[in-house]
């Protein structure tokens, strides 16, 4: 199991048995900190307490003192491993709030005789778990926890059923009955003698947004950049070479910008990559930034063809489907970025805490569709949606036109995940042969909706951008596109300091006429010109509309489709008479392992 993830830690490896109590763990390292301190599993001097730990932990330093102050004693230098093993014997689960970072850890307390497990705020670290029987196992990706004879391979028709509806797979659930995943915020304790689990959620994102007059504005946004600066600091400190990825757009500029005030005499590295077709090339809005901040930038300049090549090698290796096209060139990024860097610094988090998406905008208008537009005028206006031509190219406003009609045919808590995901819910019944319940197929995004305590929709749709889009989408995506290569990406913009001033901000100062981000736009414009911070939006996109109608990409599924559900798609797709971009790619890397799904 631990030389199933060696590429996550190609440093060092330990393992702890305890054959009397039947607890074995395993680790890889991927040495950050205290490099010579902070093997694992780690123990306290008198061996009551083990762990292994997955992340960082930036504000470790503050803590070791406050706890030095307690009497605590460390072995190590400076190993934010060993602060959580004794903060952990300080505080128990007290601990968690005080931490500020990305983890997934497993403490072995053998004086209570149990096993804690615990999970940051947002998911950056996954930790998948299975207790068949009388086993418990777990592990930091579902490839490794397979390979335990107990862990189940039966799959799981309801998680399918939503993995196409969502385009990933929302915790706790995996593709495997009686396999999950520990949700962001979460922990479990075991307990070893009756092997009975008690899970906990000891955090969750809430939008509580505080009144701020409109003179407070100017203060806000100096204090914003304060905190993101300090979230930036806090995110350089490593005993590796860190760098920060720039791909030209507001959010990875202004880190990348705050990052290089930081680093001294030594000119920081940044890293974007290019495409040597024009539509989906960013690499020349990345090289100005470059400039403008004085970073030493590194382009790598690849045909989409190229990137094309390399995604079956990719798709193998991904042990739980993520159907984000954008998977692929944050891999070759994080590839490019490891021949010289430990540690990147990303923009990830920004777009959800902030309202950065464009659905955040047609959110605005949803409410006035509901109460103006009858059913029947819906229907005839889908009818003549469907009469345009369709086109393969990124974001087109017949794709854009057709999923807001499509998302409009559902209540509000279920406009998000129908505008997004792959399949519909028509179309689901189609592949089944049966009608599908809405309501327990959206059934988290609804929850995400409903548990929002403000009414403002930007709010509500926050929630579920935070709650499922970031904590199983983007992060699992550039969690396994960066682990592949062996390279730690971190995100100051999920800094707890940062994510707590967004949550409090009301949803004026998100969405503001047509501006999304506005007042993180207003902080990005204290450092960089407005042409770069007011970029029209463009994601790391891949042509994949047009791959599927060329014929680049095929399903490759003869004999696997007995419904001839996937060829029908296929062919309509091919002849543009329907734009089944999203399904397709969500099929494709879904793999041949599930084939009759």
């Amino acid at each position: 199991m631990a030389d199933r993830i060696a590429y996550r830690g190609p440093d060092a490896y330990g393992y702890l048995v305890d054959r009397d109590r039947r607890v074995h763990l395993g680790h890889r390292r991927l040495s950050v900190l205290d490099p010579a301190g902070g093997g694992q599993p780690m123990s306290t001097s008198d061996g009551a307490l083990s762990i292994v730990y997955n992340g960082e932990i930036y504000n470790f330093a503050e803590i070791r003192r406050e706890l030095e102050a307690c009497g605590a004693r460390f072995s190590s230098h400076h190993s934010d491993t060993e602060v959580l093993l004794l903060g952990y014997r300080h505080w128990g689960e007290a601990l968690l709030p005080r931490l500020n970072g990305m983890w997934a850890f497993v403490i072995y307390d053998r004086d209570r005789n149990s096993l804690f497990l615990s999970r940051d705020r947002f998911g950056k670290k996954p930790l998948y778990y299975t207790s068949p029987g009388n086993d418990f196992v777990f592990a930091s990706e579902l490839g490794a926890l397979r390979l335990h004879p107990s862990t189940p391979r039966e799959l799981d028709p309801l998680s399918l059923r939503k993995y196409y509806a969502y385009g990933y797979l929302p915790a706790p659930r995996t593709l495997y009955r009686g396999v999950l995943k520990l949700p962001a915020g979460h922990s479990l304790t075991l307990d070893l003698e009756s092997m009975r689990a008690t899970v906990r959620r000891w955090w969750s994102w809430q939008a509580e947004p505080e009144e701020v007059p409109a003179a407070a504005e100017g203060r806000l946004v100096d204090e914003l950049l304060e905190r993101l600066d300090a979230a930036v600091a806090r995110r350089l400190v490593a005993d590796v070479p860190v760098g920060a990825f720039l791909s030209g757009g507001v959010d990875s500029s202004l880190v990348a910008a705050l990052a290089a005030r930081h680093t001294g005499g030594d000119r920081l590295k940044s890293f974007s990559i290019g495409f040597d077709e024009a539509s989906f090339d960013e690499s020349p809005h990345a090289r100005e930034v470059a400039r403008l901040i004085g970073s030493e930038h590194d382009v790598q300049v690849l045909s989409v063809r190229h990137a094309l090549a390399e995604l079956p090698g990719l798709a193998d290796r991904l042990d739980e489907p993520i159907a984000d096209s954008s998977l692929l060139p944050t891999y070759l990024l994080c590839r490019h970025a490891r021949r010289t860097v430990t540690v990147a610094l990303g923009g990830d988090g920004a777009d959800e805490l902030f309202a950065g998406y464009d659905p955040f905008k047609a959110l605005r208008y949803a409410a006035w569709y509901a109460r103006l537009v009858p059913h029947t005028l819906h229907a005839g206006l889908v009818l003549a949606a469907g009469a345009f031509p369709v086109s393969h190219s990124y974001m087109s406003l017949d794709f854009r036109l057709k999923r807001t009609l499509r998302g409009l045919d559902h209540p509000p808590p279920m406009h998000l995940p129908a505008w997004m995901g792959p399949l519909s819910v028509r179309e689901l019944g189609e592949l089944e042969g049966a009608p599908i319940d809405a309501e327990e197929l959206y059934s988290e995004a609804i929850d995400a909706w409903d548990d929002c305590r403000s009414d403002d929709p930007v709010d509500r749709a926050t929630g579920f951008f935070v709650r499922l889009y970031l904590q199983d989408d983007i992060l699992p995506k550039v969690d396994r596109a960066s682990m592949l290569n062996s390279l730690e990406v971190r995100s100051p913009f999920l800094d707890i300091e940062v994510a707590d001033f967004a949550r409090r901000l009301p949803a004026r100062l998100k969405l503001r006429g047509g501006t999304t981000k506005w007042l993180l736009k207003q902080a990005a414009e204290r450092i960089l010109p407005a042409g770069i911070v007011h970029r029209r939006k463009q994601g790391f996109a891949m042509p994949v509309g047009q791959w599927f109608a060329d014929g680049s990409l095929d399903l490759g599924l003869p004999g696997t489709d007995d419904s001839g559900f996937w060829a029908r798609m296929l062919d309509q797709h091919r002849h543009r008479r329907a734009d089944h971009r999203l399904a397709l790619w969500a099929r494709l890397l879904l793999g041949g392992e599930h084939a009759g799904s």
